[in-house]
């Protein structure tokens, strides 16, 4: 099997009908590294699972290539996935990267950071068990919580409206180039830039927002 710098898996739901939605935002920031890295002709896609089409690119040259995923298992059992995949490949839970949308954070903020709780995300819940530790990196996208007395799950399953899509673009590109950062530079240059970058309309990246 080949060597992989890392599994990168975004999480969502298949098929059309979830394709825009909030809780698919690991699935859009797959597609912007894909185009990232030069776009399908220069990542190839792969059958290594019928339950998590991959494909295989090179961000940085002369470095391992990731391996790209999206899990077709739908989010709540999004684990099942990955944990074959990473177990396939012989990685361990720490070169695994996980991308997920994020109630707990506004919309046009990122996370990235190792471990931590699920803090009630289902995919995460489920990448934990299989992966039988929470110590893989995630990348945090934030949606923001719903307004008003409308429930999270509800909202999730909503798609993002222009507007937010406009941001989402942003903050998916952004993503993509923290990624690349960490394989060039390593965790803690990625953190400074991905935990700082800033998409809402009027704000201003915020280099020291790095806390946990």
């Amino acid at each position: 099997m080949k060597n992989y710098s890392a599994l990168v898996a975004g999480l969502g739901n298949p098929g059309p009908e979830y394709e825009l939605t909030r809780h698919n935002f690991g699935f859009l920031a797959i597609d912007a590294l894909v185009e990232a890295a030069g776009g399908p002709g220069k990542c190839p896609a792969l059958e290594l699972r019928g339950d998590c089409p991959t494909r295989e690119c090179r961000p940085v040259r002369n470095a391992a290539p990731l391996l790209l995923a999206k899990p077709q298992t739908y989010m709540n059992l999004s684990g099942l996935a990955v944990g074959r995949l990473a177990a396939r490949l012989g990685l361990d839970p720490g070169e695994v990267i996980v991308l997920h949308d994020d109630l707990d954070l506004p919309l046009g903020r990122m996370k990235f950071k190792k471990g931590g709780s699920d803090a009630g995300h289902n995919g995460i819940k489920s990448v934990t068990e299989h992966l039988g530790t929470p110590n893989f990196l995630r990348l945090r996208l934030g949606i923001g919580r719903p307004e008003g007395r409308g429930g999270a799950r509800d909202y999730v399953l909503e798609p993002f409206t222009r507007e937010e899509l406009e941001i989402v673009a942003l903050v998916a590109q952004a993503a993509a180039k923290g990624l690349t950062l960490y394989l060039r530079r390593g965790f803690a240059h990625a953190v400074q830039y991905l935990n700082g970058f800033d998409a809402r309309p009027g704000e201003k990246p915020d280099e020291t927002w790095t806390n946990s």
